[in-house]
């Protein structure tokens, strides 16, 4: 059974940095693009990063400049470094990744980790 599982959230000034990570598991043959979104209260999931496997990289504006996306293919691990955090950052943050298993490729996504940057 394929998990994502993320970890590195927490309690952070503004100003300050935050590394999350997140591993993916279970029957996994390949992986293709692996990524990072985040849900603040009360607004809808948006699109942060993207990494794929031959290595492009692409951000949202809000974070670019700011945020690092990286991969460890052969972890099966996505990474996001936060750095110069803001408020505006508080959100639950998800990863997701293209998956290939025995049967298909899927889109699968983790549970989440919350980020509160205090002002």
């Amino acid at each position: 059974q394929v998990q994502l599982v993320e970890s590195g959230g927490g309690l952070v000034q503004a100003g300050g940095s935050l590394r999350l990570s997140c591993a993916a598991s279970g029957g996994i043959i390949s992986i293709n693009t692996m990524g990072w979104h985040r849900q603040a209260p009360g607004k809808q999931r948006e699109w942060i990063a993207t990494s794929t496997r031959g290595g492009s990289k692409n951000y949202a504006d809000d974070v670019k400049g700011r945020f690092t996306i990286s991969r460890d293919n052969a972890k099966n691990t996505v990474y996001l470094q936060m750095n110069s955090l803001k408020s505006e950052d508080t959100a639950v943050y998800y990863c997701n990744a293209d998956l290939l298993t025995s049967t298909t490729w899927r889109n699968y996504w983790g549970q989440g980790t919350q980020v509160t940057v205090s002002s």
